[in-house]
């Protein structure tokens, strides 16, 4: 019976991060996945980052995860997506080569120190006294671990529609996993079903190319890590084309053998990425629907259309697509298709995605209810790192080494308290407009807000450590310089620049927050600062331009911290909390709030109450630290 400090279930982008994590944080660890060969494997569309999405890409990457990198290695199209909107929802993306970027990520994951890959299908979790302690694999072997983190994807009773068909699959071609399934059903952990879809795959050599609007990339291409110096890979061309009002007559006149109207299919899906159907029937007054045809590798004709993603039969799919601009004489590679599978109440985990019901278990990915690729390699990194520190930790002291990121330092502290707190109604996707804070949490600063935060627990490795340092250094060296450049008014006139003639000397880094004044007017005065690397000037120019409303969003972020600051210790005894409703002790209890922030968003809570609590917990570790 072979131990192991962690345990990883699932190869998808969770696991991958997951295992990788904790194993930079020193933990033996073993990833076990039904093929090793299907180790990164893209699912769905072959793209990663975007609105939202790219920033988690540079927040993973800048705790040297493995996503950033991997899609640099990967990647045949970039582009920062809202460019001509401010630099706080600006995103990266990039679209990839399958082949490629699954290369890449086993390449990566075989070069990670303390890191066992098994192949082989888990069929059961070993529990002992309320905990989980290992797993059981498929050919009856027993694996025990400090800590076990699920990352199944959809592969949990997963179910794949087309049309009137049925295919009990994880994904196209491969079988679910229905013990495992079971097993957390018996444990009691609360359950729920989504569905998601993707379009049929289409043969590039049979779409009209010349009738249809090009969308080149960016050039030069910018890389999503910070470690990845140049994009070598070719770069290619996106095509767009639109769906009409013959297309959705189409589908109109066969919604009854759409499964998700005929009553085939039951959960829901993603409101923010729907169906064709979807679109067709919510969408009524809309003639025609944007559809990207993406290429899925530098190598082979297949195209991914993205934007008709569909589970109706095959004859409708043909018929449907043919009836698109440049797509007449398209050929079908493989038939678009919903799945549904199971996933976990993600408002049974903590904040560190350990469930609370079962002790040692993290869930990671779409077992907690999110969609894409982006979001579970988000989820898989925190677990990984907590499920590492829970299982070198000596237990006392586990909530002091719990790794959690707020809401105020990242995008990925975001996801997890909206999954935790609020579960999931349809799958989770993440957005800009979920940060209370994006002006601070962009996306070329996420190296600045994180990769401190992973060196103080020993999850980033030299050559990232050694480049943050000079990162740090020429950032100080760029924001020192702009303050100490300065001119008067009378000068700024003879440079060409208008201000106040006030007599007030400006300096360079408040110029720039002039809307009328650019970086290149004031080197012109400044030749100096044409010295300072690209990478260096667009965040400093950001953080110029934006310091005062920045310098308000952090006293904001104070405020917010202060309040959510106060930690309630683990298993704390909420009926002992004199003066509390039974109504407000039961949900206390429910929700096991770690920190006094987590309590004040629990519906129904009253200033009242939590001026109670505060008093029973101040009370409380007043009494411990005097027993010491």
């Amino acid at each position: 019976m072979n131990k192991y400090d962690v345990i990883v279930i699932g190869g998808g982008h969770a696991g991958c991060e997951a295992a990788a994590a904790a194993a930079r944080l020193g933990a033996s660890t073993v990833l076990v996945t039904h093929k090793a060969d299907t180790i990164g494997e893209m699912s769905c569309n072959p793209a990663i980052g975007g609105l939202g999405k790219g920033h988690l890409v540079r927040e993973i990457d800048a705790l040297d995860g493995l996503m950033g990198h991997v899609a640099d290695a990967g990647g045949i199209q970039f582009r920062i997506l809202n460019k001509s909107k401010g630099p706080a929802v600006q995103g990266p993306r990039a679209q990839a080569d399958r082949k490629l970027y699954k290369a890449a990520m086993q390449t990566a994951i075989a070069s990670c120190k303390n890191l066992t890959v098994v192949e082989c299908g888990v069929e059961d979790l070993l529990v002992d006294t309320g905990r989980v302690i290992g797993v059981v694999l498929g050919d009856g072997h027993k694996l025990l671990a400090g800590a076990v983190v699920l990352t199944t994807g959809t592969f949990l009773r997963g179910l794949i529609h087309i049309g009137e068909q049925r295919i009990p699959a994880g994904r196209f071609g491969e079988q679910p996993s229905i013990a495992l399934a079971d097993r957390l059903y018996d444990l009691g952990l609360s359950m729920g079903r989504l569905k998601t879809g993707t379009p049929p795959r289409l043969d590039g050599q049979t779409i009209h190319w010349g009738e249809l609007q090009e969308q080149p990339g960016d050039n030069p291409p910018v890389p999503f890590s910070s470690l990845t110096d140049k994009i070598t890979n070719p770069q290619i061309c996106c095509h767009i084309t639109h769906t009409n009002s013959h297309t959705h007559d189409i589908i109109r006149d066969n919604l009854d053998r759409a499964p998700i109207y005929s009553g085939q299919i039951e959960s829901t899906g993603p409101r923010y990425c729907p169906s064709i159907e979807d679109k067709i029937v919510r969408f009524q007054d809309r003639t025609s629907h944007q559809i990207f045809l993406e290429p899925e590798s530098l190598d082979n004709s297949v195209i991914y259309p993205n934007g008709i993603s569909t589970s109706l039969p095959e004859d409708v799919q043909k018929s449907y697509v043919q009836s698109i601009k440049g797509l007449e004489d398209a050929v079908i590679l493989q038939p678009g298709y919903a799945i549904e599978y199971d996933y976990v109440d993600a408002r049974e985990l903590y904040p560190t995605l350990e469930n609370r019901k079962l002790p040692g278990l993290f869930c990671a990915g779409q077992i907690n209810g999110t969609t894409g690729y982006e979001e579970a390699a988000g989820q898989g990194l925190l677990a990984g790192l907590n499920a590492a520190l829970l299982a070198g930790g000596s237990g006392a002291d586990q909530q002091s080494r719990d790794f959690i990121l707020s809401r105020t330092d990242a995008y990925l502290g975001v996801m997890v308290d909206d999954l935790v707190r609020n579960g999931i109604s349809e799958p989770y996707r993440m957005f800009t407009s979920r940060a209370e804070y994006r002006l601070k949490l962009r996306s070329d600063n996420a190296d600045s807000r994180l990769t401190p935060k992973g060196q103080m627990i020993g999850c980033v490795g030299s050559k990232r450590a050694d480049w943050f340092a000079g990162h740090e250094k020429k950032l100080t060296a760029a924001g020192e310089m702009l303050k100490a450049l300065a001119l008067s008014p009378s000068q700024a006139q003879k440079a060409g620049l208008k201000l106040n003639q006030d007599g007030r000397q400006r300096s360079a880094f408040e110029l720039l927050s002039y809307p009328d004044i650019t970086w290149g007017d004031l080197a012109n005065i400044w030749p100096q600062m044409n010295e300072i690397d690209d990478s260096i000037q667009k965040v400093v120019d950001v953080d110029a331009r934006y310091a005062v409303y920045l310098d308000r969003q952090e006293r904001d972020i104070k405020n917010y911290n202060k309040e959510q600051a106060l930690k309630i210790p683990r298993n704390f005894d909420f009926s002992a909390v004199g003066g509390l409703s039974n109504e407000i002790t039961q949900k206390l209890e429910a929700h096991q709030p770690l920190t006094l922030g987590q309590a004040t968003k629990i519906d129904g809570m009253t200033p009242a109450a939590l001026m109670i609590l505060i008093a029973h917990i101040k009370k409380s570790t007043d009494k411990k630290i005097a027993r010491v």
